[in-house]
């Protein structure tokens, strides 16, 4: 099924290398991203490409190791090692790197990175319920905005900032209508074609494109479960994974789950469900950086102290993704993540159903003992 679902979407990242390179020929500018809180629509109006850079991958991380400690986040020594071994093609393009004070291990990484690349980094406030906090964010966004002014010699108009607003928002509104389908039960797409899809999609170049690509899946899903095609099931385990960011070559616990008889049926973290749902208004004639800086302030973050808006999220789709069983992954040293896990597991139990947290890094060599410990959580969830 994985080959019929995702087609078309595995090779983007290759396939957009040959345009990243051929669109640099002609001038234009791109830029490189570590987070969803960096601002991709003031990229995006400034007529850059914006790409997203965080690595998923185990490769790199021996180059990282040369400078960063052994016991620091996987993601973040990845990111590193393919900065630092020039080996990911999207940061050896990119003009820019737009980083931010997430974590300590991050913005550590920002000042070795900004050897290799120019490199800003936004100062992140860090509780939501502040309006010092909003203000603070939306003088950010003023300096990366006047950065990328300067730096590419154009100008970020408020017209060009709300055309990139509306593009992001129809990308967030497809991506949410393709995690939705999953809401049927049995459930229409495997976690690792969801993973695929979402993942890819971030590193095309043309956003247009790409928004066609998803609206065509749907389509085409649709069209598959109207012939009872699905990717389980009535009664196969559907689990929520919750937690840090997964991409392809860090999809371990997903392969695991799915290889042992359940299904992910929905991912509440980064690069799954937790921003779909937030979109700057479009209808608000406001500063458009004061609306865009409302926008982020609301991604539930572990970074974000308090965060409650990650635990009403989880509930909510508990309910509605009609979940078996909740995972929380946590990568090494992820510390606010780690914390975190004591109020899901007590909200995932209040809920009635089995939870399993998984701390782990990218290395296969814990992966038959984390296989045990699936099968035991799905035997659970049975």
């Amino acid at each position: 099924m994985k080959s019929n679902i995702a087609e078309g979407f595995q090779e983007i990242r290759e396939q957009n290398i040959m345009k990243v390179k051929e669109a640099k020929e002609q001038g234009q500018k791109m830029v490189g991203l570590y987070c969803t809180y960096c601002p991709k629509e003031l990229v995006l109006a400034a007529g850059a490409i914006a790409v997203g850079l965080c690595g998923t991958r185990e490769e790199p991380i021996a180059f990282a190791e040369k400078h960063l400690p052994r016991n620091l986040c996987p993601l973040i020594k990845s990111s590193y090692g393919f900065a630092v071994s020039d080996t990911c093609p999207y940061f050896h393009f990119s003009d820019l790197i737009i980083g931010e004070t997430t974590c300590d291990g991050k913005k550590k990484m920002f000042e070795l990175m900004a050897d290799l690349k120019e490199t800003v980094v936004m100062n992140l406030p860090q509780n939501p319920l502040q309006e010092a906090s909003l203000e603070l964010w939306a003088s950010e966004l003023r300096r990366v905005k006047e950065l990328l002014e300067e730096r590419f010699q154009t100008e970020l108009s408020d017209e060009k900032i709300r055309a990139a607003i509306n593009l992001t928002n129809r990308e967030a509104r497809v991506m949410k209508r393709l995690y939705d389908l999953n809401k049927a039960r049995p459930a229409l797409i495997s976690g690792l074609d969801m993973l695929t899809v979402s993942w890819q999609v971030g590193f095309n170049v043309d956003r247009e494109e790409g928004i066609g690509m998803l609206e065509d899946l749907i389509t085409r899903v649709q069209e598959n479960a109207a012939q009872g095609g699905t990717a389980g099931a009535a009664a196969t385990p559907r689990i929520l994974l919750t937690g840090t960011p997964v991409g392809l070559g860090s999809e371990k616990i997903i392969a695991l789950v799915e290889e042992s008889g359940g299904l992910v049926v929905v991912m509440e973290n980064c690069g799954g469900y937790k921003t779909v749902d937030i979109l700057a208004d479009e209808s608000d004639q406001r500063d458009p950086l004061r609306v865009l800086a409302e926008k982020y302030m609301k991604i539930p973050c572990s970074v974000m102290s308090p965060n409650r808006g990650r635990l009403e999220l989880i509930d909510k789709m508990i309910d509605e993704f009609q979940i078996d069983g909740v995972i929380d992954l946590t990568w090494q040293a992820c510390h606010t993540y780690n914390i975190e896990s004591f109020w899901v597991s007590d909200l995932v139990k209040q809920k009635g159903l089995p939870f399993l947290q998984i701390e782990t890094d990218y290395s296969a060599s814990d992966r038959e003992t984390l296989r045990v410990r699936i099968e035991a959580f799905l035997e659970m969830v049975k």
